[in-house]
């Protein structure tokens, strides 16, 4: 009954600015960690950014001192704030979070569907 969905993916010209955002609802107890994933066609995917439930941020180097990730622990959302984009940042985004489910006892991954992010030059 969980699912994550993505929302604020699209065109954007390089140098420009875009904020992805990530929804989790259903049978949900408590949310861990929470993260954005991305994969480039005929690439591997890979972290771009993730926070922990107390707040603590981990980005990849690739986008540090350009990007922020966020949550809001009320509304079971994180945020993806991208400035100064790239071209080589054009990916579909993946939405993640660690959460265990109520009437459960074990923490599980969950993922969003992806939403496109395409920077042009």
């Amino acid at each position: 009954q969980v699912q994550l969905v993505e929302s604020g993916g699209g065109l954007v010209q390089a140098g420009g600015s875009l904020e992805l955002s990530c929804a989790a609802s259903g049978t949900i107890f408590s949310i861990n960690s929470m993260g954005w994933y991305r994969q480039a066609p005929g690439k591997q995917r890979e972290l771009v950014a993730s926070v922990s439930s107390i707040g603590r941020t981990n980005y990849a180097d690739s986008v540090k001192g350009r990007f922020t990730i966020s949550r809001d622990n009320a509304k079971n959302m994180v945020y993806l704030q991208m400035k100064s984009l790239k071209p080589e940042d054009t990916a579909v985004y993946y939405c993640n979070a660690a959460i265990l489910r109520t009437g459960r006892t074990t923490w599980e991954w969950f993922w969003g569907q992806g939403t496109q992010v395409t920077v042009s030059s």
